[in-house]
């Protein structure tokens, strides 16, 4: 997949494309439902598959205190976006000059000039240009002018719940609910980086961890203890280290009076891996239980060694499945 940061960097002969826009954080099935569609129609259409998103998401530049917590990082979402099956994603730069242009602009630079649109698909709720005052309805008017057809995609989702968004996401991982936004984004939520020292106090109670580093992407999700899987991008696919199942601690430990929030796994039953300054992938599966304050260290290894158990047997499922596919 190409990757694009400014309207310059797009080949003159890229061709006539099939575009669509949005911020796409998380790239929930929502999302989907309109990626699908794009790539779908670029196909029958014989161009490419074009996703115009934004960086910072706008209402850090134009609302910062109403900005919400990124479900994903820039780089995680246009993974996601890659693995989608688009062609290319146009990352603009969102500036206070940017959100000024009217959609008449928008469209003109980016749709026609840029990347020829020969179709833009959207979703139902999709607003651009000026203070959002371009709608779908907007965007056919103009694609009746410039000769581009108009795709819109009614909002998913189940009948028993809201349509598919990225806030729903996040309101999910606040409540700890990891399972429930797995549903929503069609695949376990992930917190990446790397790996850091800490304390070192899991290895001297038998339970040694992976911390991350505070600069870690993705969000993270509310403060417990959570059965999920250790990913090793770094090491080979096939090797049986690549994918470790883990209990995985978020939180300040208040057992030791900790301040600082930290994501740690512990990989179960290994105490034999150096994973310092590792970039590792932790995948969240189900929240064990709310982060504890213990009134000794003794209550609290008690505690770990049930949540280790719960976690080994909530996993195995999944660990034969992962070895199954190498």
């Amino acid at each position: 997949m190409q990757r694009w940061r400014t309207l310059e960097q797009i080949p003159d002969d890229l061709g006539r494309c099939v575009v669509t826009l949005g911020n796409f954080d998380g790239v929930h099935r929502g999302h989907r439902a309109v990626l699908d569609r794009c790539v779908s129609r670029a196909r029958e259409e014989g161009g490419a598959a074009v996703a115009v998103t934004f960086d910072p998401h706008p209402l850090a530049v134009l609302r910062p205190e109403a900005a919400p917590a990124l479900i994903t990082s820039t780089a995680q979402r246009l993974d996601l976006l890659e693995h989608a099956g688009l062609d290319g994603v146009l990352l603009m730069e969102f500036t206070r000059e940017l959100a000024s242009w009217s959609p008449e602009r928008f469209v003109q630079e980016v749709f026609v000039d840029a990347l020829h649109a020969c179709a833009v698909v959207v979703g139902a709720d999709t607003r651009f240009g000026v203070k959002n005052s371009g709608d779908v309805q907007t965007l056919a008017a103009l694609g009746e002018q410039h000769g581009f057809d108009v795709v819109v995609v009614e909002d998913v989702g189940e009948e028993q719940t809201a349509r598919w968004s990225s806030s729903q996401v996040r309101t999910l991982l606040a409540e700890g609910e990891v399972g429930q936004a797995a549903e929503l984004l069609a695949r376990a939520h992930t917190v990446g980086g790397v790996v850091v020292h800490g304390h070192h106090r899991g290895r001297e109670i038998g339970y040694p961890t992976a911390n991350l580093a505070q600069d870690s992407d993705g969000l993270v999700p509310a403060d417990g203890v959570y059965a999920g899987w250790l990913l090793r991008p770094e090491v080979e696919a096939s090797d049986p280290d690549a994918v470790l199942p883990a209990a995985i601690s978020v939180g300040t430990n208040p057992t030791f009076a900790g301040v600082e929030r930290t994501v740690e796994a512990y990989v179960l039953d290994r105490d034999d891996l150096d994973l310092y300054d590792e970039h590792v992938v932790v995948e969240f599966v189900e929240r064990l239980r709310p982060m504890l304050r213990f009134d000794s260290v003794d209550d609290l290894i008690a505690r770990m060694a049930e949540d280790v158990d719960r976690a080994r047997a909530l996993l195995a499922p999944g660990r034969e499945a992962r070895a199954s596919r190498r």
